[in-house]
């Protein structure tokens, strides 16, 4: 293992949910990953730890030797980093300060600058502390991961997951320029449904994915996904911009991601969308949870 190559304390939990479930859906969905960021995890702990953990086939997934031999290892190590952040945790629980996950530019949304200084001017015991993720699968992992007590979102939100609506706005279809529907002012899904649909939301979240790709289109038909796997809204527009591929996004998108290589489009028969935020469901009575859930109602847009 070469210096600077230490495995981080994310990739060692990723490595015992997998090798617990010894499926990578199934860990993926207990991680709110999707499954090639998991692999990429994983490929990534072998070559800094030098040796292979796993061993993949189509139908199964298995420990190696040295994976088995270096598990508990990676156990004590896991559980040492769980005791330190559970020592924090409770020290920042004791101060009573409430941790909110905004991801990117969405952070921007009026509604939520509005939420955090509703929190500000009545609760300051809260805070709240603002922590920023680079997206959506980050958010989740660090509600389940305890590093944050609620997170600003577009809906619907994954299972265990309680969602207090704050505002909704219409979904848009983004294309890209060299689209010969670029030019059009509106568009129906029926025109739409040739096109391959990126996605940010994994396969596991069955919900949630067929919300934000419009599956099934209006005839019944199955929507088609494209291969590229993306996690950051950044990437999603990169790649529709190369053609080829559409993805449904909130309107706010339009605002907040300018780029002269998509367009957004109106979708005349396009559900609206809702953002909000979100928190574990067993959290319902926590007093900050309360607190939040109350601000939230004042301010809320719908």
């Amino acid at each position: 293992m070469k210096s600077g190559d230490d495995p981080t304390g994310h990739q060692l939990r990723l490595l015992l949910v997998l090798a617990e479930e010894l499926h990578f859906g199934r860990a993926a969905n207990r991680l709110y990953l999707t499954q090639p960021a998991l692999s990429q995890q994983i490929r990534s702990l072998e070559q800094r730890l030098g040796v292979q953990l796993f061993t993949r086939t189509s139908r199964q997934v298995e420990l190696t030797k040295h994976g088995q031999e270096l598990l508990p290892y990676v156990k004590d190590a896991v559980d040492a980093g769980h005791a330190l952040r559970h020592a924090a945790h409770r020290a920042a629980a004791g101060s009573g300060k409430l941790r909110l996950g905004v991801c990117e530019s969405f952070g921007a949304l009026p509604v939520t600058r509005k939420v955090i200084a509703a929190v500000t001017a009545q609760h300051p015991e809260l805070g709240p502390e603002v922590h920023v993720a680079d997206d959506v699968v980050e958010q989740f992992a660090m509600l389940s991961e305890g590093e944050i007590d609620a997170a600003f979102v577009h809906l619907p939100a994954p299972e265990g997951m309680h969602d207090q609506v704050l505002t909704t706005e219409p979904r848009l279809a983004c294309v890209a320029v060299s689209d010969p529907l670029a030019a059009r002012d509106v568009v129906s899904l029926a025109e739409l449904s040739h096109h391959l649909i990126v996605s940010l939301v994994s396969e596991e979240f069955p919900v949630r994915r067929g919300f934000w790709s419009g599956d099934p289109w209006p005839d019944g038909t199955t929507v088609r996904y494209s291969d590229q796997q993306v996690t950051r809204f950044e990437t999603l527009l990169s790649t529709v911009s190369l053609g080829g591929a559409i993805a449904f996004v909130p309107a706010s998108a339009a605002t907040l991601y300018p780029r002269p290589d998509v367009r957004y489009l109106p979708v005349e028969d396009l559900q609206e969308c809702a953002y909000g935020v979100v928190w574990h469901s067993a959290d319902h009575d926590k007093p900050k949870i309360l607190a939040l859930a109350e601000v939230s109602r004042q301010v809320q847009d719908v």
